[in-house]
Order: structure tokens, then C-alpha cells, then sequence
């Protein structure tokens, strides 16, 4: 406990100075040590997320990070074993790249599904039912006769595990500050590009045993998500409009408290439950959190339309961006048909590498940093816009890449003509991927929720639809 008190007796040395970013009316917002704006204001409450300790924090992005990686590891890790899949199902190329795509349908009806529960009942209980439906129809993968069943487990593998995207970042919201949201997006974004490059690295390997082995290794890691969820993931859906009308808050100095209500924070322990003090297995709505109907991720998916700035951002980077990195895992069997499926899963460390390449060094944390000098320049004043010129050597870097790697595949260059295109390719893909998340929701941190439904729907519609697209493409251009 004592350490959880820690970020707010960090909070109350903040220095300082006249608040510049609109708020919502009636919430003050609180100055950090290099003087911008605290956003969401935290409480003086230990149950509040934003207090916990550093420990608990990461350890909680650890598990979404996790599930976030099998979130697109489910789709390319039977990539290499796709000859096998055609003698067993008896099913021609065609048929087995659908095997990519159904997960992906499955992973673009789950946000709409699961984001409203999760806003009512929280977080943590969906992760949970989640897990469990992707570990069982794993092993219906692993077990399916016939190519109509294993065609159904893969969609439920998808809607299993899609509340990583959605559910995920809701909970990096819950526990991290606006002005760290680049860096612990940049994390998040990682373990989706990671687990989509990844997932044919080890499907290779594991293809040498049998490819029945890769559903029964992709079974043990949920197994082993799911006991991580179960005893390191508590709830994260915080009233924190109640407590801040009727406890105690910091004043908007950061020196001293204040009584916005009747009551202080302490004196509303004991009434609501939140956060840790919820059942184990919550299946109630959250105390003090105004439930949205279950239609209503549906109703706000289409209304984001009419918001421009993101409905652009979004659409141009799934159908002209993130598009092209499904085509190349799915054409790299054909394209090195040359090499046995293991040596094909090792050709994705290029595009490994290049991903962590720029996470590390550009990517999230130089993203924050942009945006922290421009506000500098405006006098504390923040806007989403600022994460967008990181995007522009980012496309560059990913067209670079795609066009070295497409005269590479034409004139049978070297190989490693290849792996430095994928370099190229998938760093500017990592730091793209972070400024589309990052910008949407600095574009609406109030419908935050929203923003993710409508950024998961189409970017795994793009997956969904380009399999039944790419092949017939390159059959017919030769």
C-alpha cells in the first residue's frame, strides 16, 4: 500500500502554474514537473489506478501486452504450415489463406461485441471470458476433422482474444497519464506487430514436430494468460466522475487538497466498491458507472464516420498501410517456396528486428517528446495534430521497403536484399501504427473506447478481406 501512495505523493510535488489545456468544466487539471497538465486528475484515493505503484502498472500492460500479441500471432502462426493444412483438409491455396482471414473477422466483430460490457462490468472479467473462449476453440483447432470445423475455431479464436485491442487500451487509459500514452501505446502497438512477425518465426519451428503442435502451443501461452489474469490483473474501471464530485482531490497548485463534496476520499471507502475491492469474478456493473447499452459500440462505430480527422487517420492507414504487411506474410510461402517452412519463418527476422528497432529508438517515447516540444512552443498548450509528423518519414520508410522488396522477389536478388527491405518496411509500419493509436485518442480521451472499436473494426476488416484479394492478384499479374 505504501508504495501505491507513492505517484501521489509524486503528484503533490508538481510545481505551479496557470493550467493551459481545456478540461471538461468542473475538472482541473494538475501540473507535472516539467509543467504541463496532469490529465485524467488523479484522486488521493489508493484504490484509484492511477496511484498505483510502477510495479503494479506495468505489470498490468505486461498481460495486456501478452494478449495483445496473440492477438495477431493466432492469424500468421499457421502461415508456414499451410502445405500441410492443404493435404489434410484436402483444400487448394485459396482455401487455406482464408484460414488468415477468419480469425480476422472474428477479431473485428469482437470489439463491437465486447467494449460495452467491459465500459458496465469491467475490464478485467472480459479479459477473463475472453481468454477462456480463445483457449477452447484452440484446441478445437488443434482437434477440427474436418476444414468446416477448424474454419468455426478459428473465428471464435478471434473473437476470443479480440478484447486486447479495445478492452487493452481502456486499460492503459485506466492507469497511465495523458503525457504517457506514446510510450505505453508504442508498448502496445509493439506486441500486435510483434506477435503478427513472430507467430511464422515459431510456426516454422514448431511445424517440424507436426502442425497440429503449433494450435497446442498457441493453447499453453492463453493457458498461461489466462493464470496471469486471473492472479495479476485486477479491475481497472475506476468512478472516478464520482470521486471527484464527492472526495478529495488535489487542488489544481498540486500542493494541497481540496473538498469538492461532503465526504473525502477516505469516508467513501467503505461505500462503493472499485477497482480491488470487487469480487473476484465481478459480473455486476461497476458501482457509480453509468452502463452503456450493449448496442451502443455499434451506434458510436457508425458515428465516428462523421468525425473526419479520425475516420481518415484510421481508414488510410488499415486499407493503405497496414494492408500490405498481410499481403507479404501471406505471399512469403510463394515467395521463397524455395526454402523449408523453417528456414521461410526465419526471413521474418528482418521485419522483427525493424520493428524493434524503431520502438526502441523512435516509435512512442519520440513521439511524447514531440509533442512535449511543441506544446513548449505554444505555451503548454497540447493537440492531437502534434503526433502526426512522425507519420510522414514513417510512410516514406514503409514505401522504401515494400518497393525494395517487390524488385528483390523480381529479379531473385540475394535474400538479404529482402530482409533489409522488411527492415525498412516494418519500422516505419511500428512507428505509424503508434501515431494512428496515439492521435485518435488524444483526438477524443473522453471516447477513447469508441476511437479503438473504430480503429480495431477496420484494421482486421483490411485483414479479413486482403487474403481472398492477394492471391488472385499475383496469379493474375504473374
Amino acid at each position: 500500500m505504501d508504495e501505491e501512495k507513492k505517484s501521489s505523493a509524486d503528484i503533490a510535488n508538481a510545481k505551479d502554474g496557470e493550467v493551459k489545456t481545456a478540461s471538461p468544466v468542473g475538472v482541473p487539471l494538475v501540473k507535472e514537473h516539467t509543467g504541463m497538465s496532469l490529465h485524467p486528475e488523479p484522486t488521493t484515493d489508493p484504490l484509484d489506478p492511477l496511484n498505483w505503484s510502477p510495479a503494479r502498472k506495468h505489470s498490468i500492460l505486461a498481460i495486456v501486452m501478452a494478449l495483445y500479441f496473440m492477438f495477431t500471432a493466432i492469424t500468421t502462426i499457421t502461415v508456414p504450415s499451410f502445405p500441410e493444412l492443404q493435404e489434410q483438409y484436402n483444400a487448394n491455396l485459396g482455401q487455406i489463406n482464408w484460414t488468415v482471414a477468419i480469425p480476422a473477422l472474428g477479431l473485428a466483430v469482437g470489439p463491437v461485441v465486447w467494449s460495452s460490457v467491459a465500459d458496465a462490468i469491467g475490464r478485467r472479467i472480459i479479459f477473463i471470458v475472453g481468454t477462456v473462449i480463445a483457449f477452447a476453440a484452440t484446441i478445437g483447432a488443434a482437434k477440427a476433422p474436418s476444414y468446416g470445423g477448424y474454419m468455426a475455431a478459428r473465428f471464435f479464436q478471434g473473437l476470443g482474444v479480440s478484447p486486447a485491442a479495445t478492452v487493452g487500451l481502456a486499460i492503459i487509459n485506466d492507469c497511465f497519464f495523458e503525457h504517457e500514452r506514446g510510450q505505453k501505446v508504442g508498448l502496445w502497438v509493439l506486441a500486435i506487430d510483434m506477435g503478427l512477425l513472430v507467430g511464422p518465426l515459431l510456426g516454422g519451428f514448431l511445424n517440424l514436430v507436426d502442425h497440429y503442435w503449433i494450435q497446442w502451443f498457441t493453447a499453453i501461452l492463453f493457458g498461461a494468460i489466462l493464470v496471469a489474469e486471473l492472479l495479476f490483473l485486477p479491475e481497472t474501471l475506476y468512478p472516478r466522475n464520482f470521486m471527484h464530485q464527492r472526495g478529495t482531490v488535489h487542488s489544481s497548485d498540486g500542493l494541497e487538497e481540496k473538498n469538492i463534496g461532503q465526504q473525502n476520499t477516505s469516508s467513501l471507502t467503505p461505500e462503493i466498491k472499485r477497482t480491488k475491492t470487487l469480487a473476484f469474478v465481478n459480473l455486476k456493473t461497476v458501482p457509480e458507472i453509468k452502463p452503456p447499452k450493449p448496442w451502443d459500440s455499434l451506434i458510436r462505430f457508425g458515428m465516428t464516420w462523421y468525425f473526419l480527422p479520425v475516420a481518415i487517420a484510421v481508414f488510410s492507414y488499415c486499407f493503405c498501410w497496414y494492408w500490405w504487411i498481410l499481403s507479404i506474410i501471406t505471399m512469403i510461402p510463394s515467395a521463397y517456396s524455395q526454402h523449408p517452412p523453417q528456414i521461410q519463418g526465419l526471413l521474418f527476422l528482418g521485419l522483427i528486428i525493424g520493428t524493434l528497432v524503431s520502438e526502441v529508438l523512435c516509435s512512442g517515447t519520440l513521439s511524447d517528446r514531440i509533442v512535449q516540444r511543441q506544446a513548449r512552443k505554444m505555451d503548454g498548450i497540447r493537440v492531437a495534430e502534434m503526433r502526426l509528423w512522425l507519420a510522414y518519414p514513417a510512410a516514406l520508410l514503409s514505401a522504401i521497403g515494400l518497393i525494395i522488396w517487390g524488385i528483390s522477389i523480381d529479379k531473385s536478388y540475394h535474400w538479404m536484399v529482402g530482409q533489409v527491405a522488411f527492415f525498412l518496411f516494418a519500422a516505419g509500419l511500428q512507428m505509424g501504427n503508434t501515431v494512428v493509436c496515439s492521435y485518435i485518442v488524444d483526438c477524443c480521451p473522453l471516447q477513447s473506447m469508441s476511437m479503438i472499436v473504430f480503429y480495431a473494426v477496420l484494421l482486421n476488416l483490411s485483414a479479413f478481406i486482403n487474403p481472398f484479394f492477394i492471391a488472385p492478384w499475383v496469379t493474375a499479374s504473374g
